[in-house]
């Protein structure tokens, strides 16, 4: 894809008084479907609540952003006349998502009566347009580290660390996924790894070439969403750039760029015990489903439920004044001293939704300290789950 911007100067010296242009409704719907997720519903500058059209060659180029994230794709399109406008991007979303399948789409601006006119088949829309020059650019510019990574491994990354990323807006630091590389006794490695306070998850790959003395970085979490959506449509390679103020994710003909949450990570590796020595190891399909079956019974504030543990087994147990009470055992492999410890079910279920093998384990040292859990068949991942009395 061609920087963002270039071609600007030319558009400029020719018109930016006009545009016209054709192209495939789901052509555009795609892209559409990926600029408008960006744009806020609500907005006190009107121009963020539009899209920016770019026609140029064979080419059409949409932008959006909310001033913290910046999305640019380019579509084929057929244009007669070169030029760019911005018009209200979920309403342009709205009509071409109603359109038919298969109908082609006529798009032309004329600056004189200020509207963009969209034809389509009987069908014929004229929307109001603000000015190109008011438009924010926040998606050029260099960012010294890049490499690149396989759609699946920045998928994992993802994954198994955004559930565990605050919502809590006060402590905006944890608002996103901390990315970093690191060294370790088997070589060198980028880490992501997000916390709420009540949970840790961190994960880690090998790092990729040109990733060395990669600075961290906190990705925000509006970001994390806007590519995991991306990575479901791509099954090659991205280029990530980064700088120590922004990150930029280029997925073939789209380029999404976003601001860092300037703020630092706590060092999460002294949450992380390692001495716990009561290992439970659980078939996780069984443990999960007995987990969802018994939290039924509990508080929805709380979400208590209660593990003890003996030789051979765990029961599951969890109650509430006003639902009653429920318990369950399955069989497991535990070999240390009786415990009896509480977590939050969906924490707990959330960690369980990340393991990729058949096995969990979780490795605790008492009813107050904090339980690691880790998934047997993928050795890069480590989650730390806080107790909860019960």
């Amino acid at each position: 894809m061609r920087p963002a911007g270039s071609g600007q100067g030319r558009l400029r010296e020719q018109t930016k008084n006009a545009m016209k242009l054709t192209i495939e409704r789901a052509a555009l719907l795609k892209s559409l479907a990926h600029v408008q997720s960006v744009v806020e519903r609500r907005n006190t500058i009107p121009i963020l609540s539009n899209v920016k059209l770019e026609g140029e060659g064979e080419v059409l180029r949409l932008n959006a952003t909310d001033m913290d994230l910046d999305f640019v794709e380019e579509s084929p399109a057929h244009v007669s006349r070169a030029g760019a406008t911005t018009v209200p991007a979920h309403t342009l979303y709205d009509i071409v998502r109603k359109l038919p399948d298969g109908s082609q789409i006529e798009l032309d601006f004329s600056a004189e009566d200020g509207q963009v006119t969209l034809r389509s088949g009987r069908s014929k829309f004229s929307l109001a347009c603000l000015p190109v020059d008011d438009f924010p650019a926040l998606s050029g510019g260099e960012l010294p580290h890049s490499f690149t990574l396989a759609a699946a491994e920045l998928k994992s990354l993802i994954d198994r660390t955004r559930f565990a990323i605050s919502t809590e807006e006060t402590r905006y630091y944890l608002n996103g996924i901390y990315l970093h590389g690191t060294s370790t006794p088997e070589g060198d490695v980028l880490r992501a790894a997000a916390t709420d306070g009540h949970r840790l998850a961190r994960v880690e790959i090998t790092l990729p070439a040109g990733a060395a003395g990669l600075p961290g970085i906190i990705v925000p979490r509006k970001a994390v969403a806007e590519i995991r959506k991306l990575i479901d449509e791509t099954d090659g390679e991205i280029l990530v750039s980064i700088s120590e103020a922004k990150i930029r994710f280029s997925f073939g003909d789209a380029v999404l760029t976003s601001k860092l949450i300037d703020g630092t990570f706590p060092d999460y590796e002294r949450v992380i015990p390692a001495n716990n020595d009561k290992i439970l190891d659980v078939d996780v399909a069984a443990f999960a489903a007995s987990v969802d079956r018994v939290s039924a019974i509990s508080t929805e504030k709380s979400r208590a439920i209660k593990l003890s543990l003996d030789r051979g087994s765990v029961r599951l147990s969890a109650s509430s004044p006003e639902n009653g009470t429920a318990e369950e055992e399955i069989e497991a492999d535990y070999q240390a001293s009786p415990l009896e410890i509480g977590f939050n079910s969906r924490y707990l279920m959330d960690i369980l939704g990340q393991i990729e093998g058949g096995v969990a384990r979780f490795a605790m040292a008492d009813a107050a300290s904090p339980t690691v859990v880790r998934d047997l068949a993928h050795g890069g991942a480590i989650y730390v789950l806080m107790p909860m009395r019960v």
